[in-house]
């Protein structure tokens, strides 16, 4: 392996050349994209988009994303740079590389990474990467997302392994694989379909060095970090120096605490320090990891920060997202604790809940510095919800997986948005025509639940109402991840918070209870399971809102008569629906 190394100053001096290689670098990610989601077989890669593609330079810095998970800004370049670390020179033109364990920069298992470099006139240009989720990797739980103790029980764990070596796939390695997953058929087809993805992203890769030459192409890529970076410095000077903190608690880790059966809270508490150009996060003082699976690796729980900042920062979106951004910020945790987990904690639900949670708590904490910058807390959580077991139609064994959307907090200008995918997430809506051609469930309802929004100057977003229904002869085991169940999202500057989240089960003897944040739970064929999620948090004080902003409210169904006089102490609904018509 051979790396040309060119000094600074010989980088390209034309900025319209830099600009296009740069537009570039993001394309490829795109359309490694578009391949995976044409070519995928899950639900949940094709139509929801749970996935993440990326450019990255031979040191395994990350040049371009896709628009794709925030949640992975952190944590992807981990990723590659396990492999660099792993293999070092020994890699080749047409090798190809596996990963998802979160202890050698994964997220969580169900995350598997495929990393491919690319190749040109001997020079390695770089990888290029694509994280996909696997609604199933094994373990005790259909979906991988059981309460356990141990990252050992979690599912199927692979360190960095080569898959592919030039050109020639490891049958063995891809056999043990598939022997350890559900529905391996499918897993086979998602496989398949991030080796086609990267496989494109390096072609596309050695295009450009075609065009450009491979120094000259490494070297942009360089620039195109150092360009971000010098962005996000920028960015970072224009705003108020200053201090905030932040304090939230988890509603539990999913295993039971006392003989009860009662899941204890725990604690994350941050503080943000803004001085000229830098930022400092500390989460000092937050409780230690926990038993269940809500420990972050630190790259999961920087992953929430880059978040949270680049939206407080960049609300306009004008820096690229890459390594660069983040050299001006720093992420420190206390080890072994619930935001930066030590071997062998279990991290399953910690990749999202966790990741969600410090999201929000960068606003709640920026609060302080940057009132005109900020959210009310959205959300918080991605609402799993994974059912499995055997379709009676086909008679084959499946697994339906999940992120049921709720509310996006409201900001300082505008009202937060209904039932849409929040903070760390970007994922799509599963059509529901497809969610039932593939699997044995029926989506009875889905909607927007009023009153779920937090009231303020501004309201925060309503979160959703979701009923399935099993199938006759389809009886399965759920499992569910979900956060702010006991702990409402947050409103700020005086907004009230949203609704929390209630998740029931209704066996065909009739008889309902209320499901646990997290676990797994038998569902008998005909069981209907019904599930609120989160609202959102308002922005300001509710006394402030415009009365014709209610009276649409009302029109529109967010807001019910009695939410609007208990939660804005307005007159006569009837005079406000009057302003809202007249308004309109």
């Amino acid at each position: 392996m051979n790396n040309p190394a060119t000094p600074m100053g010989a980088r390209r001096k034309d900025p319209a050349a830099f600009e296009i290689a740069k537009n570039a670098l993001f394309k490829i990610a795109e359309e490694m994209r578009v391949i995976l989601c044409k070519t995928a077989y899950s639900p949940i890669l094709k139509s929801a988009g749970d996935f993440s593609c990326g450019v990255f330079d031979a040191e395994g810095a990350m040049v371009a994303q896709g628009i794709d998970l925030p949640i992975h800004l952190g944590s992807m370049p981990d990723a590659v740079r396990a492999i660099v670390s792993a293999f070092g020179s020994d890699v080749h033109d047409g090798d190809v590389f596996i990963h998802n364990d979160p202890y050698f920069g994964g997220s969580h298992l169900p995350d598997v990474n495929v990393i491919r470099p690319a190749f040109h006139d001997g020079f390695l240009l770089g990888y290029t990467c694509l994280r996909a989720h696997w609604p199933d990797v094994g373990s005790a739980t259909p979906g991988s997302y059981g309460a356990v103790t141990e990252i050992y029980g979690e599912g199927l764990r692979l360190p960095p392994l080569r898959l592919v070596a030039k050109g020639v796939m490891n049958s063995d390695l891809e056999k043990l694989i598939l022997a350890n997953v559900r529905t391996p058929a499918e897993r086979r087809g998602d496989l398949g379909a991030q080796l086609a993805a990267t496989l494109r992203g390096v072609q596309r890769l050695q295009e450009l060095a075609r065009r450009y030459g491979a120094r000259e192409l490494i070297e942009t890529m360089a620039e195109v970090m150092d360009y971000s970076e010098r962005l996000m410095r920028v960015a970072l000077l224009d705003l108020p120096d200053g201090e905030g903190t932040f304090e939230d608690f988890c509603d539990g880790d999913g295993i039971a605490d006392d003989a009860d059966g009662n899941d204890s809270r725990f604690r994350v508490r941050m503080h943000i320090k803004k001085t000229g150009d830098r930022l400092v996060v500390d989460f000092a003082g937050s409780d230690p990891q926990v038993k269940g699976p809500m420990n972050a690796p630190l790259s999961v729980t920087a992953s929430g920060v880059y978040c949270g900042l680049k939206m407080a920062v960049d609300p306009g979106s004008l820096i690229p997202p890459n390594s660069g951004c983040w050299r001006a910020i720093s992420v420190v945790a206390p080890e072994a604790s619930v935001v930066n987990a030590a071997f062998p904690a279990p991290v399953v639900y910690a990749n999202h809940e966790m990741s969600h949670r410090v999201a929000d708590m960068v606003m709640g904490a920026l609060a302080a510095i940057w009132p005109d910058r900020v959210m009310a807390c959205s959300q918080g959580t991605s609402a799993v919800v994974t059912f499995g077991g055997v379709d009676p139609r086909s008679g084959a064994r499946y697994v339906s997986y999940e992120t049921i959307k709720g509310g996006f907090g409201a900001r300082p200008n505008k009202d937060g948005i209904n039932t849409i995918a929040s903070g760390i997430s970007n994922t799509m809506n599963t059509p529901i025509e497809v969610l039932e051609m593939a699997f044995p469930l029926r989506v009875e309802r889905y909607a927007v639940n009023p009153d779920s929004g937090g009231a303020g100057q501004y309201r925060g977003g309503c979160g959703a109402v979701r009923r399935w229904r099993l199938l006759p002869g389809a009886d399965a085991v759920g499992s569910l991840c979900m956060e702010r169940m006991t702990s409402p999202p947050f409103g700020l500057m005086g907004g009230q918070a949203g609704a929390a989240a209630v998740v029931t089960l209704t066996t065909p003897d009739g008889r309902s209870r209320n499901l646990p944040c997290k676990g797994a739970f038998q569902a008998p064929a005909g069981s209907v399971i019904d599930m609120v999620t989160p609202g959102s948090g308002g922005f300001g004080k509710p006394t402030k809102r415009a009365s014709a902003a209610i009276g649409r409210d009302l029109l529109d169904g967010y807001v019910t008569p009695s939410g609007a006089t208990r939660d804005y102490g307005v007159g006569s609904p009837g005079e406000l629906l009057g302003l809202a018509r007249k308004e309109d």
